[in-house]
């Protein structure tokens, strides 16, 4: 009883694994900020006014599957133009963790609706990033390595200022803009009425009650919603490989070792022609890569609880699907994987990662000039990665 009292109070106390829902926001934002820019000329063509799948197709078909996008609120290109600069928009400012609370619902909005505008453009890491931008709104990602959590270490807490509320605000005239006009189903309108009443609570209790019951209360529900989220993500990824595991072990190319030399040979597939076709012409290699990819993507869920093998199994995944990005030509279906697979790193590989680039700033703030008197004493001190001297005040998921 005493157990289960003391894991109730870890999980409700505080925001587990900040530095790993760090790095997979900062990978899922910057894989379909990379994407979206990478797709820029083209981007009429695969989800616009221009493409193969009409807005008239789109339309009818969501209209059968009950998909979000808001794409399908107006057929006018301006419309298309706005939505998609504003998805580029949030994939950066999510990197960059600026009030992401607020940024995390846009990048939602922006996956999903491009996404679902066309859907035959996708792949398996679209996938992927169209399920991971619904869970990062639950979690407090922006903790460490965010602009948020520096406003919090300079201000006290992660929701000072003005953008907030204004982010808000509009985001609030929109959401009755589509509630009103019958543009949001009863579901997504009930989603999303749920985040701004959140938002408005959080940002009431940090202005006038920021050490209060209420504040608690919500800081209580927060860290539950983080943590349920990480467990998602998590759940998410075993998965994913359990289920691709499976299903290659029911493939007869798989089970007689050949499986891989067929994509090494297609051209669509090659961009380096003379390396695919060296690995392809080894029988031994060819053999050891299936069997090996099958039996890492098999063993990898079983193995979650015991953090050693977890590890190794982890770094041979990630080296595979970097080798898929060069091999294969699909870097943006590994970034999406590689990013997802962040969320089992080690925390003290992170902090150590973390601390090696705070201490590569150094040099640089050492040789750049300096004024004479300085605003904020205290800066360089939290620039270098410091810990907050108030744990509350960290809170930087909180922003916006």
């Amino acid at each position: 009883m005493d157990r289960l009292r003391r894991a109730l109070a870890q999980v409700s106390g505080q925001a587990l694994g900040p530095y790993q829902s760090a790095v997979v926001r900062i990978g899922f934002a910057g894989t379909w900020l990379f994407f979206l820019l990478r797709e820029f000329p083209e981007r009429r063509e695969l989800y616009g006014p221009d493409g193969p799948w009409s807005w008239q197709l789109a339309e009818r078909l969501v209209t059968g599957n009950h998909a979000f996008t808001v794409l399908l609120w107006s057929p006018s290109g301006w419309w298309f133009e706005l939505v998609y600069g504003l998805a580029v928009a949030a994939s950066a400012l999510l990197a960059l963790g600026w009030r992401t609370r607020a940024t995390s619902v846009l990048f939602m909005v922006g996956v999903l609706s491009l996404q679902n505008r066309s859907v035959f453009m996708g792949d398996g890491g679209d996938n992927v990033i169209h399920l991971m931008a619904m869970y990062l709104v639950l979690t407090r990602c922006a903790q460490v390595w965010s602009l948020d959590a520096r406003r919090a270490r300079l201000r006290g807490s992660a929701s000072a200022g003005a953008a907030g509320p204004v982010l808000w605000g509009v985001l609030g005239a929109v959401l009755a803009y589509g509630a009103l006009g019958g543009r949001l189903s009863g579901g997504w309108a009930a989603v999303f009425a749920a985040l701004w009443t959140g938002a408005a609570l959080w940002w009431l209790a940090e202005r006038y009650e920021p050490g209060g019951e209420r504040r608690a209360a919500l800081d209580v529900l927060a860290n539950l919603l983080h943590n349920t989220g990480m467990l998602v993500i998590m759940a998410e990824v075993c998965l994913i490989y359990a289920t691709a595991g499976w299903y290659k072990i029911q493939g007869s190319r798989w089970q007689d070792g050949t499986a891989l030399y067929y994509p090494l040979r297609l051209d669509y597939f090659t961009p380096w022609p003379e390396l695919s076709g060296a690995l392809a012409g080894s029988g031994v290699v060819v053999m050891l890569l299936t069997y090996g990819t099958v039996a890492v993507q098999v063993a990898f869920p079983f193995t979650v609880l015991n953090r050693r093998v977890k590890n190794v199994l982890l770094g041979v995944m990630m080296l595979e699907h970097a080798g898929i990005a060069v091999l294969l030509g699909l870097p943006f279906f590994s970034l999406a994987m590689i990013a997802a697979d962040a969320v089992f790193l080690p925390t003290g590989l992170l902090v150590w990662v973390g601390a090696r680039a705070a201490a590569l700033r150094v040099p640089l703030r050492a040789a750049a000039p300096r004024p004479a008197l300085s605003p904020l004493p205290g800066r360089a001190r939290t620039a270098l990665g410091a810990p907050p001297p108030d744990p509350r005040a960290s809170n930087a998921g909180e922003a916006g």
